[in-house]
């Protein structure tokens, strides 16, 4: 019932995913989400953001922003990190923007990966656009009304997701 909403993985934070493996998997492009993701929501790019951008363009990776969030806070925060690109007012979940997202990095579903903080925007979105993704935890946990009251039904999804993964993996 709720497999739709389950991410390829969970880890504690965007900066802790080994970008390494996902590029000898054969992974080319990252989509990201920017608030909660990568900064406390509203928060100009950090150095940890930064370096992170720089990394994995050393690495080899074409990397986009996609966020529900207007142009005047997305194209800066893009600018600041050196994201290749960025698509905003994205819609999320809706999958045309992931689509935007892998057309404009010259990737498809086979070679792309999504990281984001929320199952009922980012990780939908990702699942219904085909593209694996890995649900990061909220950088900080004030956020606005209405993300309150999803995080509360996120709850019971990532319950049945832990418990399936558990099954999974024979413990």
């Amino acid at each position: 019932m709720f497999k739709k909403f389950y991410p390829a993985d969970y880890l504690e934070s965007a900066y802790e995913v080994n970008y390494e493996v996902l590029y000898q998997k054969g992974v080319r492009g990252l989509i990201f989400d920017i608030d909660n993701t990568l900064v406390e929501h509203g928060a100009p790019a950090t150095d940890r953001a930064k370096e992170l951008f720089l990394r994995l363009k050393e690495t080899g990776f074409a990397t986009c922003l996609i966020s529900n969030n207007k142009e005047p806070r997305v194209a800066p925060f893009a600018r600041e990190v050196g994201a290749d690109h960025y698509v905003c007012d994205a819609h999320k979940p809706s999958r045309t923007n992931y689509r935007r997202a892998m057309e404009l990095m010259g990737t498809d579903i086979s070679n792309t990966y999504f990281i984001g903080d929320q199952l009922f925007t980012d990780v939908y979105g990702a699942n219904r656009a085909g593209i694996p993704s890995i649900l990061v935890r909220p950088i900080h946990p004030k956020e606005e009304f209405q993300i309150v009251l999803k995080r509360k039904l996120e709850k019971i999804v990532l319950f049945f997701y832990k418990k399936k993964r558990m099954r999974d993996n024979g413990r």
